[in-house]
């Protein structure tokens, strides 16, 4: 059981799984750096800790950023949006954000969803 205060949790629209996507930024660029999921707990920790908690749907377990690669998210600010559905996080990013050893997941080819201009 979460200690994620009743009032927050209230608010939150999980799928079907209990999760709620959560979009980190970059504090002072504000560029997205990655998206992921968190659970309650997940949320409860990252709220409390200041450290980016969130869940791993592969693992079925939580996760700190970088707590073994050492690319850490310093929160600074966490807020939920309209619908309840996700969390966006201003960190402080040390290293790179993405797995690949990219700064930013959304940093490659991604754009081909829409045509170059």
């Amino acid at each position: 059981m979460s200690a994620l205060d009743p009032a927050t949790a209230a608010r939150l629209k999980r799928n079907d799984d209990g999760l709620i996507a959560a979009i980190a930024v970059d504090d002072a660029s504000g560029e997205v750096l990655m998206q992921a999921w968190m659970d309650d707990e997940a949320l409860h920790r990252t709220l409390t800790t200041r450290r980016a908690t969130y869940y791993s749907r592969s693992r079925r377990q939580l996760w700190v950023k970088g707590e073994t690669s050492g690319h850490t998210q310093q929160v600074r600010e966490v807020r939920l949006d309209c619908d309840g559905d996700a969390v966006l996080l201003r960190v402080e990013q040390t290293g790179p954000a993405c797995h690949t050893g990219a700064v930013t997941c959304f940093d490659g080819d991604e754009r081909v969803l829409l045509p170059r201009s």
